[in-house]
């Protein structure tokens, strides 16, 4: 491929004459589950990951994976705070307590999300 580049004299130096793209390419939040999928694909399934750009299947794919690692959540940590026993007659009696089983409870969800959807 022949391209020429040309410059143009400021003072006493030359500047070449580039024109940037207007839209540069940046890469889609797909929040946080969507992107550790992406990530962990890269990284460690980067076959898996080629066929699903080379297919346009990747937008679809990390967006359905954020999607059901919402859902989950909505659905796993309220009825692991139940089991816990995280209380708001517990948080108004103690807070610190309330924040470490929530923690708790939140950690342990992500990591079924993170077994089930993410790393897998």
């Amino acid at each position: 491929m022949d391209f020429e580049l040309t410059y143009t004299k400021v003072g006493d130096y030359f500047i070449p004459d580039l024109i940037l793209d207007e839209d540069p390419v940046t890469e889609k939040f797909y929040g946080k589950y969507g992107d550790l999928r992406r990530t962990y694909l890269q990284e460690h399934k980067p076959k898996l990951w080629m066929v699903l750009v080379n297919t346009g299947r990747a937008d679809d794919h990390l967006t359905s994976i954020e999607r059901e690692a919402e859902r989950r959540m909505d659905i796993l940590l309220p009825q692991m705070m139940k089991v816990a026993g995280v209380t708001e007659e517990l948080k108004a009696r103690d807070q610190m307590a309330w924040v470490r089983l929530m923690n708790s409870c939140k950690a342990r969800v992500e990591e079924i999300i993170f077994t089930e959807l993410i790393y897998c």
